[in-house]
């Protein structure tokens, strides 16, 4: 069995008017994230990772920020479309482990359903998804809430 790795970061300004999109999931927050599509930080740090493994470069190449055809898009959508393309190279995904930054709002209430819900989407075991969160002890962008940001690590088999 080929197994690959690949590693992702995202991070997106946190401003008023926007809806706050984690995960797949929406929260009920103060503060939206800005982006070109919904801006969903932790879908794109996996989704980078999950392309990286498979040496298929970033979702800014696959998604640009300057199509109108991505613009609002769901990131659920980039999810599986990432999948889809990790497939055609004959993979497919063996297991995320992922952690948000964000001082507000708490994650850890919101992780199983943002499990759930990924595993949906990409067609794999909730346990295939691991999310942790935490914060940065008030320190920097994120400390100051002024972003969130997320990391990720995908592993991939070859089928």
């Amino acid at each position: 069995m080929m197994i690959r790795v690949g590693m992702g970061y995202d991070v997106h300004q946190l401003v008023e008017g926007r809806d706050l999109w984690m995960g797949g999931i929406k929260l009920e927050h103060t503060m939206g994230l800005l982006g070109h599509s919904d801006a969903d930080v932790l879908i794109h740090a996996i989704c980078d990772a999950i392309l990286g493994a498979a040496n298929m470069r970033d979702i800014g190449y696959h998604f640009p920020d300057t199509s109108a055809e991505t613009d609002g898009m769901d990131s659920k959508i980039i999810l599986k479309k990432t999948i889809e393309l990790i497939a055609s190279k004959g993979y497919r995904l063996g297991n995320i482990d992922a952690t948000i930054c964000a001082e507000k709002p708490k994650m850890n209430p919101h992780i199983p359903e943002m499990q759930q819900c990924m595993a949906r989407v990409i067609g794999c075991d909730p346990d295939q998804i691991s999310i942790k969160a935490t914060t940065t002890e008030k320190l920097g962008f994120t400390g100051r809430q002024e972003g969130i940001s997320a990391y990720a690590v995908a592993l991939i088999e070859k089928i």
